[in-house]
């Protein structure tokens, strides 16, 4: 049976990061069975050092997108036919700009946000035991404002950083529609990549302003719960 291997429940979501939500949705629409191992330390086992990755018929993949791929080529996954060769080229190019730009803005609003870090503190590194987590939670934080810094959107304002956030969400809004999923009334891979996303903003248990931001497009909230009670329920 394939193994996902991820970080566990938080924030009152299935997982905290939104690329192991991808793979778990992916799983499920493509209905192949799998369990979950949800442990950090796993991370030295994996593949790319990052989680998730994947253990399947003796085989380690790592990284989200090339899970999908990993996963659609040897079950012989059909989720996509129905698009056109344009639909998918939208599907890629969308898919890169939420895993390259929107997980930034994602970061921001957890790491940088001063109302919003002692959510993530507690959340992260509340079990440790003391007296580590006096410092070790602080340390961690610096090097998220140093990664964030280097890759450039540590460098914006929360106005600027807020602006960049909403462009993402106007547009897969405008995208969806009236709607059922991103592409019409049926599901594809491409909604795994937009839910694990969204859901991190709108499904989460706590409020700060990006995830107001996100909350305000009702067709996005309502395509959450959809999604929801399609697969999870």
């Amino acid at each position: 049976m394939i193994k996902l291997n991820g970080f566990g429940k938080g924030f009152g979501v299935v997982d905290a990061s939104p690329f192991v939500i991808k793979v778990d949705l992916f799983l499920r629409i493509a209905k192949l069975p799998f369990e979950c191992e949800s442990d950090f330390k796993n991370i030295k086992q994996s593949p790319k050092h990052k989680l998730p990755f994947i253990e399947d018929k003796g085989l380690k993949v790592g990284d989200s997108a090339m899970i999908l791929q990993y996963l659609t080529n040897s079950y012989e996954i059909h989720l996509d036919d129905f698009l056109t060769e344009q639909q998918k080229a939208q599907a890629t190019l969308i898919s890169r700009a939420l895993d390259e730009s929107l997980y930034w803005c994602l970061v921001y609003s957890r790491w940088l946000k001063d109302d919003t870090w002692p959510i993530i503190s507690d959340e992260f590194f509340s079990k440790i035991p003391a007296p580590v987590k006096w410092f070790l939670p602080n340390i961690i934080r610096k090097d998220v404002k140093k990664t964030l810094h280097r890759q450039g959107f540590g460098r914006h304002t929360e106005s600027e950083m807020l602006t960049i956030t909403d462009e993402h969400f106007s547009a897969l809004s405008t995208l969806l529609a009236d709607n059922a999923y991103m592409f019409g009334e049926k599901v594809s891979s491409f909604d795994a990549v937009v839910y694990s996303h969204l859901v991190q903003f709108i499904g989460v248990e706590f409020t700060n302003s990006f995830n107001e931001l996100a909350r305000k497009y009702d067709n996005l909230v309502q395509y959450c719960q959809r999604i929801e009670t399609d697969y999870y329920s």
